[in-house]
């Protein structure tokens, strides 16, 4: 009873967190899914699934079975989330999948929860194991390449927590994201904390699609002088809460930043997402690069032909977007595995921004 007082008190729960505890590894949130790294010393700006040790602390490395870390960095960096916090996940919800309690290997526990990340089945898909499709929108998530979602399956299942995280708030709003996953803020607080243990100092670190340190790179592989300017603008704005018709300096929305980073180039662009929309010239997905444009038929009042969101494209697969005010601040995302894609356009090459660029003596 003495240790449990003790973690009651440092947690601020007193008598409930002795029930919440029995009960709290095996529970997941039920929100609905249309909501809508590393930490450590050294900043990772590249892309592919090597570990680097320096960015794990020696509790990470002694806790965490090499196969999961493996999976936590990989998945992590893919999607755009803190691994630590997505590993902390690991930990408290089954121990990184060694925990023997029901639902975690096989079945389901009392609350309906499966699988190392302790998702419930309803949220998974229906199904402990569905066929993944590029048009699937749920949290079912194909981690190893098999075509399947398997809830059992460390890998899918890491890959499905991470883009559940990242929905609801990470890596910018950790706390609601995680209080999404479960509705107690005393879990919040321990995830967080298990997670800042994972961290080689101690802090939770944007990954690198989130990380002011990597802007560099992606500006100077801009095409030319123009887009430097534009992509330096909006990467700028990071962090920035979403304001519906917002054009800043203290938020944006998201066809407000597109238009205000036009600006900063000398370029004038129609205001609108609506109107961005037939203003620039249609380019076939897999050519947009970076200053493109990518629409999504998202938002009330919008169809195929008549998008409602967009976001700018600042290197291959990951765009810069202003989402909602319920989606976390201005940051930089990925967006081929997103839904209802509409088309990419290239402002640049339309007839008067060539004319613009004539008269600034942009050739």
């Amino acid at each position: 009873m003495t240790s449990r007082v003790r973690i009651a008190l440092l947690l601020g729960l007193a008598g409930v967190v002795m029930i919440t505890l029995v009960m709290a590894p095996m529970l997941m949130s039920t929100f609905p899914s249309f909501l809508g790294g590393g930490s450590g010393m050294t900043t990772d700006c590249e892309d592919g699934d090597v570990i680097n040790v320096t960015n794990v602390s020696n509790t990470a490395q002694s806790d965490i079975p090499s196969d999961y870390l493996q999976l936590y960095k990989k998945h992590g960096k893919k999607i755009g989330v803190q691994w630590t916090v997505l590993a902390a996940v690991g930990k408290r919800e089954t121990d990184h999948g060694r925990s023997n309690l029901a639902g975690v290997k096989s079945g389901t526990n009392y609350a309906g929860a499966a699988g190392p990340m302790q998702f419930l089945i309803s949220t998974w898909g229906g199904k402990a194991k569905i066929k993944v499709s590029s048009k699937f929108n749920g949290y079912a998530a194909d981690g190893d390449g098999d075509g399947w979602g398997d809830v059992y399956n460390p890998a899918d299942a890491i890959l499905g927590a991470a883009k559940m995280l990242k929905r609801n708030g990470a890596p910018g709003d950790l706390k609601r994201a995680l209080f999404v996953y479960n509705h107690a803020m005393w879990y919040v607080e321990q995830v967080l904390e298990i997670a800042r243990r994972y961290a080689t100092d101690g802090t939770l670190d944007l990954p690198p699609e989130a990380d002011p340190a990597c802007d560099t790179p992606i500006v100077e592989a801009a095409p030319d002088d123009v887009v430097k300017k534009i992509l330096t603008y909006a990467l700028a704005q990071r962090g920035k809460p979403y304001r519906w018709g917002g054009t800043g300096p203290a938020g944006f929305d998201c066809s407000g930043i597109i238009y205000m980073a036009y600006r900063s180039a000398g370029l004038s662009i129609p205001r609108t997402t609506f109107g961005q929309w037939p203003f620039g010239v249609k380019i076939d997905k897999g050519a947009e690069q970076a200053g493109d444009l990518v629409f999504f038929n998202a938002g009330p009042g919008t169809s195929a032909s008549s998008p409602g969101h967009v976001g700018m494209v600042v290197s291959p697969g990951k765009m810069i977007e202003a989402r909602c005010t319920l989606c976390g601040p201005i940051k930089v995302t990925t967006y081929r595995d997103r839904p209802n894609i509409v088309g990419y356009t290239r402002p640049l090459q339309n007839s008067d921004v060539q004319g613009q660029l004539k008269r600034l003596g942009v050739t």
